[in-house]
């Protein structure tokens, strides 16, 4: 049997008000101390896909320092880009890695070009893009080898005209039923090559 003035003092806004901070203060410490265990797991995870992507567009061989650890953003007329840079061992430039985002016909698609020093392409992957399955999916290298015709293409070796899809008179093929998604592709290419270039200072 519960005594009037226990009752009374269990039912009162105090009590109530109390056993809600009680309640809220032991989840916000669970929280913060599974937060705390699974951050670095996490952080880990992301910078190893990083690397795994980087990987097929810079191939470890070519840099000698913490690639990573490079990352930084420049901007070019509004373009963004994400740059990482690749060292050798003397600490001279060996090549690039941009991520690129060109406008495909379902929403962006998040590019990244490895190039060497002198801006020749190494390779291009499609990091994740909403074309359209069947069609505009080709992009992907897994689906087309399309996407490896960049490889060895560079400035100096490719004309302005020819850096387009053979429908508007330049060297890639299109995707029948979907010009747009490979179109944005080169184009997105072709200008972080040209902006990335003016940044280092490098004669096309």
């Amino acid at each position: 049997m519960t005594l009037p003035c226990v009752e009374k003092h269990i039912n009162s806004s105090i009590y109530q008000s109390l056993s809600l901070a009680v309640a809220v203060g032991l989840s916000s410490a669970l929280l913060l101390g599974l937060n705390t265990i699974t951050s670095p797991v996490i952080a880990q995870r992301v910078n190893e896909d990083k690397l795994a992507a980087i990987e097929l567009v810079m191939p470890s061989s070519l840099y000698q320092n913490a690639l990573l650890a490079t990352e930084h953003p420049f901007v070019v007329n509004d373009r963004q880009y994400t740059v990482y840079n690749a060292l050798d061992q003397q600490g001279q430039a060996s090549g690039y890695v941009v991520q690129v985002s060109a406008k495909g016909y379902a929403g962006p698609i998040n590019l990244l070009v490895g190039v060497d020093a002198s801006l020749e392409i190494l390779g291009v992957r499609v990091l994740n893009h909403s074309e359209t399955p069947g069609l505009g999916d080709k992009i992907e290298i897994a689906k087309n080898p399309w996407v490896l015709s960049f490889n060895q293409k560079s400035l100096s070796n490719t004309s302005s005209k020819a850096w387009a899809v053979k429908k508007d008179g330049g060297e890639f093929d299109q995707f029948t039923g979907a010009t747009i998604t490979p179109r944005a592709v080169v184009n997105a290419v072709h200008q972080a090559l040209s902006d990335l270039a003016a940044k280092q200072g490098v004669k096309a």
